[in-house]
């Protein structure tokens, strides 16, 4: 596959040694951990087919993360506009943690 960048919502993935597969809901997530300290994640996802079934199963993940994709989301002009920003955001965010 040739796809760079962030996934659209509503693509299907499965990630490496998992059984069940993600629907992507959200990208550009950030989380604060026990210590109290932000991480970033690049995507936010529900278990697929079942969808969304409470708030404590939502699943953060990262982009290397992802083993196979089964089907990419809906893209239209208004969501590849959103693409764009959101792979900028990525890219920044990424430079300021490593830097």
């Amino acid at each position: 596959m040739n796809f760079s960048g962030l996934f659209p919502i509503g693509t299907v993935v499965l990630l490496k040694d998992s059984t069940k597969r993600l629907m992507i809901t959200g990208v550009c997530q950030f989380s604060v951990g026990e210590d109290g300290n932000q991480k970033f994640y690049d995507y936010v996802g529900v278990v697929f087919p079942e969808g969304y079934l409470s708030a404590d199963e939502n699943y953060l993940f990262n982009a290397d993360q992802i083993e196979k994709v089964f089907c990419i989301g809906y893209q239209d002009s208004e969501s590849l506009a959103f693409k764009e920003k959101a792979d900028a955001a990525v890219e920044e965010i990424r430079a300021k943690s490593e830097g």
